[in-house]
């Protein structure tokens, strides 16, 4: 989830200052609308990294809102009073009436997470909170609230200079102490926690927004406009809460996790046959193994770009597999039995059993990819759709299946070369539509909606391989090394 979150985005004094006084004033014009209406509560979730900015960002937005209508909760280990209550009891007292916003410093998210990475708590305990904390936000947003939870993010690097420079400055080392260093230590397992809790906790009601904080103007304004577009959104109609969806996390100027791919990658006809052979060579032998046939199955998804590849790169991972092991299952419009079901259900019943292959020629995720920017799903539905997808690839890992998820991304430009190409080749003018031409009238949307999959749904069980396409050499050594790679790991 966080991929898009280690971009290294900035934003620079002189934009900062043209739009900080005017963002300032529509934040408080919202919040004397919120007090005024006395409809619904606004809670803010802040959590994060240690150095990525919470406090700043906190301090910032105290400083901008009304102080009388905001509540700020700082939440450390608990005090005797709470130890001799559940866990929530603390953050129920807390909870702000209609009208107002009420920020969770540190909430209750805070202690299942440490307890896990520092190893007080055991795998179980872990997921009996994250199930509780589910049911609260569930119930918290049907009771009307504006559930809004931010997550700071920085690299190991990123926080390993900040808590350095922080250290050498005389009127900041206070803020940097020796459990912020023990805590950098831990930080690989610190990542895979939070990430596993994001994951299991980032519901349609209730998202997590995911803020790089690496730069202090960026953060602050991603963290201000957010709050301000959901509170007009929700205050233009407070009253239809249960058609009202909580806000999508902004689009990111600049940089995305496709720009950052080097589409140009490519391989010699001489390097590709010996990495072929190599890698299928491999992928035969894993696909033989016992421990394999024991405990372990394979679901391989491929998504992409129009003519990108994903024939191609499918039939060269089959060649490598008995055909007795091994399915494909070509994903194309529901039919009328399949609508009749809930969506996930037409690629449940092609689960595989151990020791077998199924290859997916497009998936689940077209439910947020072609059905959200073709407007085939409502915005409710492929919204919630990103938790449903977790869900269903947590429960397919934790019984033994690898899950492996491409994306073979291919330039505007060279998908434009291979539609005229397959207009001009008679065994492949089949493959080339109307409806591909007039999809690229919709790329920039297509790119958004595969960005948001990515961060969604890239995930510490399941993660998106991307795959640089514009050689198909390149893609297809690339994705059979990485499966490769995946079952050895599981084996």
């Amino acid at each position: 989830m966080f991929e898009s979150a280690e971009l290294g985005r900035t934003l620079d004094k002189a934009t900062y200052k043209k739009e900080q006084p005017k963002l300032r004033e529509a934040l408080l014009e919202a919040q004397f609308a919120l007090y005024e209406s006395k409809a619904f509560p606004v809670i803010v979730v802040i959590g994060g990294v240690d150095g990525a900015g919470k406090g700043e960002t906190v301090n910032a937005l105290n400083a901008w809102l009304d102080p009388r209508h905001i509540e700020t909760n700082a939440f450390r280990e608990p005090s005797d009073e709470e130890r001799d209550r559940p866990p929530m009891w603390r953050f129920w007292r807390a909870l702000p009436p209609k009208g107002k916003l009420g920020i969770f410093f540190g909430s209750w998210y805070t202690l299942p997470i440490l307890a896990r990475v520092e190893g007080r708590g055991s795998e179980d305990e872990l997921e009996q909170r994250v199930d509780e904390v589910n049911r609260f936000e569930r119930m918290l947003a049907d009771e009307g609230a504006l559930i809004l939870k931010f997550w700071f993010h920085l690299s190991k690097r990123d926080q390993k200079k900040r808590l350095k420079r922080l250290e050498k400055d005389p009127k900041l080392r206070w803020r940097v102490t020796k459990s912020d260093w023990q805590r950098l230590k831990i930080y690989d397992r610190f990542r895979t926690e939070s990430e596993h809790v994001l994951r299991r906790t980032d519901k349609a009601h209730a998202p997590w927004i995911v803020v790089e904080g690496l730069d202090e103007r960026y953060r602050t304004v991603t963290v201000a406009r957010t709050i301000l577009d959901a509170l007009n959104r929700r205050l233009a109609k407070p009253n239809e809460r249960s058609k009202l969806l909580a806000p999508r996390p902004p689009a990111a100027a600049g940089k995305n996790v496709l720009e950052g791919l080097a589409l140009a990658k490519a391989l010699d006809k001489d390097q590709y046959r010996k990495a072929l052979e190599k890698y299928q060579g491999a992928l035969n032998l894993l696909s033989r193994d016992k421990k394999f046939h024991k405990r372990h199955a394979v679901i391989a998804v491929f998504e992409g770009n129009d003519a990108a590849g994903k024939g191609g790169a499918i039939r060269r991972v089959t060649e490598a597999l008995d055909a007795r092991y091994y399915r494909i299952v070509p994903i194309a419009a529901p039919t009328d039995e399949e609508r009749a079901q809930p969506y996930l259900w037409r690629f449940w019943r092609h689960l595989p059993r151990c020791g077998h292959f199924t290859i997916f020629d497009r998936s689940w995720y077209g439910r947020v990819l072609v059905e959200r920017v073709e407007g085939f799903a409502a915005e409710r539905d492929w919204r919630r759709a990103y938790s449903e997808i977790n869900d269903f690839e947590e429960e397919m890992a934790a019984y033994g299946i690898i899950v492996a998820k491409f994306w073979l991304a291919i330039g505007k430009d060279e998908q434009a070369r291979r539609f005229k190409e397959r207009e001009a080749t008679g065994h492949k003018r089949h493959k080339l539509t109307e409806e591909d031409w007039r999809n690229r009238e919709k790329w920039d949307l297509y790119v958004q909606a595969i960005c948001d999959m990515v961060d969604r749904t890239s995930t510490e069980v399941a993660p998106w391989t991307l795959v640089e396409a514009d050689d198909k050499f390149h893609a297809r050594i690339k994705v059979l090394k990485t499966l490769c790679g995946r079952i050895e790991r599981s084996l």
